[in-house]
């Protein structure tokens, strides 16, 4: 699986990143954890407001920062 977290870096960013770690590790999938923090290849996503998830290339939501739960569903 290839997950990727788009963001500034802000503090959304961060914990976006942080529960998407968790929620790998608690459901014991392997995956590839990404950061993208450059503004062309955010956009290229489609994505215009972040944080945002990608899993397998594909935008699965963006614009705030889902629990740990939400996050499993999507993976």
């Amino acid at each position: 699986m290839d997950i990727k977290i788009l963001g500034s870096g802000c503090p959304n960013c961060k914990k976006l990143e942080e529960r998407t770690r968790q929620a790998v590790k608690e459901l014991e999938v392997e995956a590839t954890i990404e950061k993208v923090t450059d503004y062309k290849d955010i956009v290229s996503f489609g994505v215009m407001s972040t944080p945002a998830l990608v899993v397998d290339g594909k935008v699965k939501l963006s614009g705030r920062v889902p629990t740990k739960e939400e996050i499993k569903k999507y993976l």
